[in-house]
């Protein structure tokens, strides 16, 4: 919970804001009521801490933490498939990272990108193709290892829940975009099998749609995710616009978003965990969230060395796309 000292600090450093850009002291009080009203009643409540921790921390061994294979572990076995599902498992990650997407007739499914052509023999926007389409798609054609797992298929949702329910693998739903459409199909997944609300997640980037899915379900476990200068940036740091002016208002909006992120969007979601870009960990940002209730998992976590800093140092939960080997740094 957001601590009633970070409330009053909070809202009076707005109001000194609206105060010295108005010159009105009224309608800074009235500014800074509205904005204190509509958070009371608008916040949904996090879920009880036991809830979460039993997904956050699942089958930890003492003093360990979760290990959770990124799109179920894209280094060891082709990305959101079955087949990296039992691989995740079989390496002994306890959770795995699963990306939802939609197809043409609505049906969903995983798939990290648009489109599927990174992934598979196929070309196109994966909301173009119908799922018969998608099914006659190889998922391990680009795949390093697509001899060990030739003719893989793109699974529907429901297919990698009951593979990941058969493993007892916490299951990370990463949801993009299509708020509406993303929470209903989720409620109706946890309203089929119960025991993910004990044994999974559901995060994303925007908060949008983790406050759709709390409004469609306050009993599920969220997360939002979050890299700063996310809008500036690309993940390798390369400016995302050409231009100085264009790069500079976007600096701008990142640092609005990276201040509303930790003070105003996690409260106001309900989430019980912030998935954080593992570059920007450190013992004090975990303690930070730790006083709020919130727990914090690094991605993506790819060498041992990082591996090691995670467990034994932050002892947090991380993501990461090899449980076998190091492998490339991923954005």
């Amino acid at each position: 919970m957001l601590q009633i000292g970070d409330e009053v600090v909070y809202f009076s450093a707005l109001f000194l804001l609206v105060v010295l850009g108005t010159r009105s002291a009224t309608g800074a009080s009235l500014l800074t009521a509205f904005l204190y009203v509509f958070m009371v009643m608008f916040r949904f409540p996090s879920v009880p801490v036991e809830q979460a921790g039993r997904v956050l921390r699942p089958r930890a061994p003492s003093g360990g933490v979760s290990v959770v294979a990124h799109r179920g572990g894209s280094h060891d076995a082709p990305e959101n498939t079955l087949a990296a599902i039992r691989e995740a498992s079989r390496n002994g990650a306890t959770g795995v990272e699963l990306d939802l997407g939609f197809t043409a007739d609505g049906v969903p499914v995983l798939m990290h990108d648009e489109t599927v052509d990174r992934t598979t023999n196929g070309t196109g926007p994966i909301s173009k193709l119908q799922l018969v389409q998608l099914k006659r798609l190889d998922a391990a054609a680009r795949h390093r290892l697509k001899d060990k797992f030739s003719e893989e298929k793109v699974p529907t949702l429901q297919e990698a829940v009951e593979e990941c329910l058969r493993h007892q693998l916490t299951i990370f739903f990463d949801v993009k975009d299509q708020p509406d459409k993303a929470a209903s199909v989720l409620h109706e997944m946890y309203k089929q099998f119960p025991v993910l609300y004990n044994s999974s997640i559901v995060s994303s980037f925007e908060p949008k749609v983790i406050y759709k899915m709390r409004q469609t379900d306050p009993n599920v476990v969220t997360a939002l995710i979050h890299r700063p200068w996310r809008l500036s940036r690309f993940g390798d740091g390369t400016p995302r616009s050409l231009s100085t002016s264009g790069q500079l208002w976007l600096g701008v909006l990142d640092v609005l978003l990276d201040w509303a992120h930790h003070h105003i969007l996690w409260k106001l979601c309900g989430v019980s965990a912030i998935f954080v870009q593992k570059d920007f960990i450190s013992l004090d940002y975990v303690q930070y969230w730790a006083e709020r209730g919130v727990e914090v998992v690094g991605w993506t976590v790819n060498t041992a060395a990082e591996k090691d800093y995670y467990q034994n140092m932050l002892k947090i939960g991380y993501i990461t796309d090899s449980l076998l080997e190091d492998c490339e740094p991923h954005y």
